[in-house]
């Protein structure tokens, strides 16, 4: 018997195709985009839904939570795997959210397009393909989310977009993929442990900005932040975490009110905990109360630090969080 998998699309690149205006708009649904690939009905017994037809730049935070409820009620119901369809500019933060929300075994696949619907080499169709392949596989149990495009296989806390037009524009630079589809098959060349998720009906998730230190900051943003009506903010730091040193007592001061999480603006790599000394300085900032987020990109970090103050903002316990990807 096939496996029961549940398809969400929420609109993207792969379910465009030119409109009234210029250029190109989401349009197809998911049944559409099934239909398009008869294969599919080989591999799984196919539950289609639309919730959404957006542009994935018009996606929230909160959009994903209920696509992560959503799966947890098929799973629930006996589904097996599911896979999420929307656009690329948005798929490593939206899987790194149902990462952080949907516990258990069985396999979320988020994939999409590079390519408009009815572009020549339209990639859709393979990536729609290839991720449920991943999807119905018991190989992909255990793994959390993952994302699946251009036959490669990659986790959700490592993967990035790394180009805005070419077919292999997704990468993880920390660990590289754990896999691709080759001849059809999903085959696995390395595993990640799950890390502890959270609870997806934990009510809205609470506003947190990035901020990205550049040379020559005057410190001038940071010190409006405290006014700017969030919960807490990640700071992306030069190198393994370091930032002017004029920046540092004043994002104390907003640690000492505010959760305040330290990552790096680096491509990959974590940040430091104990090597530099210097004022502004990771150890300087961490001494101030700022929180390392480990190897996540401050783009993750956020949607781990707007989740988990859904439950807290005791600066131990969001460190905690952290301390899962030091």
């Amino acid at each position: 018997m096939n496996p029961r998998l549940l398809v969400l699309s929420l609109g993207g690149t792969i379910t465009m195709v030119p409109g009234a205006g210029r250029g190109i708009a989401p349009k197809l649904g998911a049944a559409e985009l099934i239909a398009s690939v008869p294969a599919l009905a080989e591999i799984a017994e196919i539950e289609a839904e639309s919730p959404l037809r957006v542009a994935s730049p018009s996606l929230t935070i909160a959009n994903l939570v209920d696509v992560a409820r959503r799966i947890e009620a098929a799973f629930a119901d006996g589904a097996d795997g599911a896979v999420v369809i929307q656009g690329t500019d948005t798929i490593e933060e939206s899987a790194f959210i149902l990462d952080l929300l949907v516990g258990g075994d069985r396999p979320v696949v988020v994939t999409g397009a590079m390519r408009g619907a009815d572009a020549p080499g339209a990639d859709g169709p393979a990536n729609l393909l290839a991720a449920v392949r991943v999807a119905a596989t018991a190989d992909a149990r255990g793994l959390g989310t993952l994302v699946v495009l251009n036959y490669a296989i990659h986790a959700a806390r490592f993967v990035q977009k790394s180009h805005t037009a070419l077919p292999s524009a997704f990468l993880s630079p920390l660990a590289g993929p754990l896999g691709a589809v080759i001849e059809g098959r999903p085959r696995f060349f390395m595993r990640v442990t799950r890390n502890p998720c959270l609870a997806a009906a934990d009510g809205p998730p609470r506003p947190v900005a990035l901020v990205k230190a550049t040379m020559g900051d005057e410190t001038h943003l940071f010190r409006l932040l405290a006014e700017s009506g969030c919960s807490g903010f990640v700071i992306e730091g030069m190198g393994a975490g370091h930032v002017h040193a004029d920046a540092a007592p004043i994002l104390g001061a907003l640690a000492a009110r505010f959760p305040v999480v330290l990552a790096s603006r680096v491509v990959a790599g974590p940040v430091f905990t104990e090597t530099y000394g210097y004022p502004g300085a990771e150890i300087d900032l961490i001494g101030r109360g700022l929180i390392p987020a480990g190897y996540l990109s401050g783009l993750k970090a956020r949607l781990l630090l707007s989740l988990a103050l859904r439950e807290t903002s005791d600066r131990r316990a969001i460190g905690e969080h952290f301390a899962a990807y030091a």
